[in-house]
């Protein structure tokens, strides 16, 4: 697993030393923020379709994942999930801190308004992951895990000390890879599968938008942190953390 801090510059600081500030004037073609979702079925666009593309070694590894698999027949053992929820739980309350500090540093109303709606999306996520606690017996307050502080500790490092272009390269890979599993297991899903809801949030058309509008923030504001460059390295570390964080709850349980 790749250290949470890689791909980082000093806290505040961008790629030549000084702190991460948006250009001078505003980003050619606003409407890249709605841009992956004018592609239909959420599909990623522009520079967030190339970073999905470079990192396809990663997505193909987490979707023949033992546990990703395991939830795709729904013969995951159940103490297996029941760990991930718990700290899926715990990872997602960091992930909605993110958003509400990319809020705060949005440039202007438009960005704003999308970090507002991604931020909604994750308290829904964690609806859910209060239903499957019902229903499990799933603890949503556990001590976070090793893979979990990596994750966690990546993602507030980059929202307190960067601007919104890296905030989105450290966030997307979650959003895009989720979107990715629900969508290639949802046909292969029986109905009985007790891991069918699962699938079924992230398979389906409203995720996969969601995605793509935090995709399209990153493409239109990549430029404050160093260009494809300067992302790249922390969508890849957010690719890594991914992977790290199934085999932590394959082990798991």
């Amino acid at each position: 697993m790749m250290n949470g801090r890689s791909g980082q510059e000093g806290k505040g600081q961008g790629p030549g030393g000084g702190p991460d500030r948006p250009p001078s004037g505003p980003p050619s073609g606003r409407q890249q923020e709605r841009a992956g979702v004018e592609q239909g079925a959420g599909e990623p666009a522009g520079l967030a379709a190339e970073l999905w593309r470079q990192n396809q070694d990663l997505a193909a590894a987490c979707l023949d994942h033992p546990f990703v698999q395991g939830i795709a027949r729904g013969d995951l053992p159940r103490s297996k999930f029941i760990w991930y929820v718990g700290q899926d739980a715990t990872y997602l309350e960091s992930f909605a801190r993110a958003y509400a500090l990319a809020i705060a540093k949005a440039p202007d109303r438009e960005t704003m308004a999308t970090f507002h709606r991604l931020l909604e999306g994750v308290l829904q996520e964690l609806r859910l992951h209060h239903g499957y606690a019902a229903r499990w017996g799933a603890g949503l307050h556990p001590e976070p895990s090793l893979a979990t502080r990596a994750y966690t500790g990546f993602l507030l490092d980059v929202a307190w000390s960067r601007g919104v272009g890296a905030i989105a390269a450290a966030m997307t890979p979650c959003m895009r890879l989720y979107a990715f599993l629900g969508r290639s297991l949802l046909d292969r899903v029986a109905p009985g599968n007790p891991y069918r809801e699962w699938v079924e949030t992230y398979g389906s058309p409203d995720f996969a938008a969601l995605a793509a509008q935090l995709e399209g923030v990153l493409n239109r504001w990549h430029g404050e942190a160093g260009g494809p460059a300067g992302v790249a390295p922390l969508y890849r570390t957010a690719m890594e953390l991914e992977r790290a964080f199934f085999d932590a709850a394959w082990h798991a349980g």
